[in-house]
């Protein structure tokens, strides 16, 4: 009988009275992650069941807007790398990556 192997996330919020995130922390022990803070986090889960994804998308009531904007940005480039690896869909990773590109212009996060 083979053994099996897990591996666990978690993240802990801290929140304030009105159910508001003050503080935001990750571990994940398999890739030297412990207690380390954050000021957001989106998650999305896919339920194929019901064939509908599921989010999770939390930040801090002290998360600078522009570290959002970037935030957001780079989240978009990775999920543009992601589709790219898991369909295999070069066309339309590159004209994901289009985007990415026009948002960070109009953002004026390129330098």
């Amino acid at each position: 009988m083979s053994d099996i192997n897990t591996s666990e996330i978690k993240f802990l919020i801290e929140l304030d009275d009105n159910r508001v995130p003050e503080k935001l922390m990750w571990s994940a022990k398999d890739g030297g992650v412990e207690a380390q803070e954050a000021k957001a986090i989106m998650l999305s889960i896919w339920d194929s069941k019901a064939k509908e994804s599921m989010r999770i998308d939390l930040w801090t009531k002290d998360m600078p807007v522009d570290e959002m904007k970037i935030f957001f940005h780079q989240t978009l480039v990775a999920m543009s790398e992601t589709f790219k690896r898991a369909t295999d869909d070069e066309k339309m990773a590159n004209t994901m990556k289009d985007f990415c590109d026009y948002f960070a212009e109009k953002l004026e996060l390129t330098k």
